[in-house]
């Protein structure tokens, strides 16, 4: 059994009955519509956010799960989707998970106007229902990714970034959401501030952890032996990155500032700087950093008792940072 099924195990009635709910939450009446959400639902990646929501909520209320838990899995689902859809306009990309994304099969027109139609049937899956509190939660989480996108756009023109922003580009763009899903898990079975707050904490370290693995695989050899050095050539500032701007000699930095303005789409040339981050500690010193995450992730859970669901959320803390890809 591999790892994902492995997490999904305690769930799996919650998890096959929540993609019904979830694919009802899409319907239209105009056909267009329902045959771009049923492409999306049958592209689905590993359901990661429905699960911390899921995993959240029956770890903190001894199994528990209710009505709310599902409408608050598929909102979040609903507006993380519209996000993508958004996302993929913006970068005029042609692929998203493997497959077609939906510009590239029916232009950006149809793709923005669906974007906006899942972010409407989220807010009002939501209002009808009264869920304000869970509406909160999600809504908080996409102001915040919003901000993180923008201040990485803005500190990547000036390739200035200290470590302390780019810890903020990463809480804002990538954890806040992680976060949402584990808060707003706890919030639908539960009314203890608290707890949401813990579990709110938890989803954010696990999301700082999951982002710096994502750094390091720009580094590491790929599935053709070669690093990919992608976020070079689009001149993104990893922690692997800052942390040898931050820690070598002003010559080495006006040549690393420059090799990535200047030379970003020479290949010899991101092969050097990646080889120089690496033997500069880089990718030892980011590595550092995503275990400091990991293990702050993991005492928040232990203060709860020992279930199936505790177990699927530590399994998970651990193949965020032990993935392959």
């Amino acid at each position: 059994m591999n790892i994902t099924s492995q997490i999904k195990q305690p769930i799996l009635t919650e998890m096959e009955l929540f993609e019904k709910k979830f694919f009802e939450s899409m319907s239209s009446n105009v056909a267009l519509l329902n045959r771009i959400t049923y492409f999306i639902v049958n592209r689905k990646g590993k359901q990661m956010r429905p699960m911390f929501v899921f995993l959240t909520a029956k770890m903190v209320s001894d199994g528990n799960v209710n009505e709310r838990t599902y409408r608050g899995a598929s909102v979040i689902e609903l507006i993380h989707t519209a996000t993508l859809v958004h996302d993929d306009v913006v970068d005029d990309s042609n692929r998203r998970r493997g497959f077609f994304s939906l510009n590239a099969l029916w232009k950006n027109k149809i793709a923005v106007l669906v974007g906006d139609y899942l972010l409407s049937k989220g807010l009002l899956l939501s209002i009808d229902n009264g869920d304000f509190d869970l509406l909160r939660i999600i809504s908080v989480a996409v102001r915040e990714m919003s901000e993180g996108e923008l201040l990485q756009i803005e500190k990547a023109r000036r390739l200035d970034i200290t470590e302390d922003i780019y810890y903020e580009i990463i809480r804002k763009k990538t954890a806040t959401l992680i976060a949402a899903c584990c808060a707003l898990g706890a919030q639908s079975v539960i009314q203890d501030g608290v707890q949401v707050d813990n579990m709110y904490r938890f989803g954010e370290l696990i999301g700082m952890a999951f982002q710096i693995k994502d750094d390091l695989f720009d580094y590491t050899e790929d599935a053709i032996g070669k690093p990919t050095g992608i976020d070079i050539k689009e001149q993104k500032m990893t922690l692997p990155l800052i942390h040898v701007l931050n820690t070598c000699t002003a010559k080495e930095k006006s040549w690393l500032i420059n090799s990535i303005k200047n030379h970003n789409k020479d290949k010899k040339m991101v092969k050097e700087v990646i080889t120089f981050v690496k033997s500069n500690n880089g990718l030892i010193y980011a590595e550092k950093r995503m275990l400091q995450f990991q293990q702050k992730a993991l005492q928040l859970l232990a203060n709860y008792p020992d279930s199936t669901y505790k177990e699927s959320l530590i399994l998970m803390v651990n193949y965020v940072i032990e993935r392959k890809i």
